[in-house]
């Protein structure tokens, strides 16, 4: 049952990667600024997903605490992005 688990992490996680690669892309190569914004969004959540699948392959708590502050980091960037791409009227 273990291998069976094993392998669905792994393989969630090269999937996760790929998203990821997928994301950084839109944020390269976007239309506007709320493209770029909402993919940076993407992005972090994939990584957050990484960093939980990490947690669980390795099973260290450490990842899990490391994937909350970037959470935050990354909910307190996006608003202020927001408001500032809302005052400026850059879109």
């Amino acid at each position: 049952m273990t291998t069976i688990l094993i392998t669905a992490l792994y393989t969630s996680l090269i999937i996760h990667i790929f998203l990821i690669a997928v994301a950084v892309w839109r944020v390269w190569r976007g239309e506007n600024s709320i493209d770029r914004l909402i993919g940076t969004d993407v992005v972090t959540t994939l990584m957050l997903a990484v960093l939980v699948l990490i947690s669980l392959i390795f099973r260290d708590s450490v990842y899990i605490d490391v994937a909350l502050g970037l959470g935050a980091l990354s909910f307190i960037g996006t608003v202020a992005l927001a408001k500032f791409l809302a005052d400026e009227k850059i879109f």
